[in-house]
């Protein structure tokens, strides 16, 4: 953190155009409350299949910038989809290459559940699993449900729902209370 302000990196879980978790994701950065910077990763279609015998100096060029945008945030906000009842594969992808590193080890996360009341809750189990075997500090507080259709995004991709909007600039500010609150590192 800089003169107070955070780094939230928003890592999204879909690759659909226009997704609502990506869509939640640009909808941040849009609305990002002063103290708080923003920096959406939309990488999945670029990562490499996972392969651990890749995960060795020189990794394959999107997974180290991958990792390096994760070591440089102070925070990480995931939104991601849910798949025949779990994540879908190439965010799974993604999740499997910061394993091999130490970038998410004690590295605050929350994530944002978009689906309908109903929906959603097997990705997000998951999503908690796989965050706890990376060490990750979970920021339970900001790890809210704000459901978001695809029919509420603009032509920009963001959302246009001021109720909307409005919860999720109040997320970001709990993000950023909460990391002010954990302590130092180390």
């Amino acid at each position: 953190m800089d003169n107070g302000s955070i780094l939230i990196l928003l890592v999204t879980g879909s690759t659909r155009s226009m997704s609502s978790n990506t869509g939640a994701l640009r909808t941040a950065e849009a609305v990002a409350p002063e103290g708080v910077r923003t920096e959406l990763v939309d990488a999945l279609a670029e990562l490499p299949v996972f392969d651990p015998d890749q995960d060795t100096d020189p990794l394959p060029a999107p997974v180290a910038r991958l990792r390096a945008r994760i070591a440089a945030a102070d925070a990480v906000l995931f939104s991601a989809p849910e798949y025949a009842g779990t994540l879908p594969g190439a965010f799974k992808n993604l999740l499997d290459w910061t394993v091999g590193g130490s970038e998410m080890y004690r590295k605050p996360v929350a994530w944002l559940n978009v689906a309908p009341p109903g929906r959603g809750d097997g990705a997000t189990a998951t999503l908690a699993t796989v965050l706890g075997y990376l060490g990750t500090v979970v920021l339970e507080s900001s790890c809210v449900r704000l459901p978001l259709s695809s029919a509420g995004l603009g032509p920009e991709g963001t959302a246009t729902d001021p109720e909307f909007r409005a919860a999720l600039g109040d997320v970001l500010r709990t993000v950023r209370a909460e990391l002010l609150e954990l302590p130092p590192p180390g």
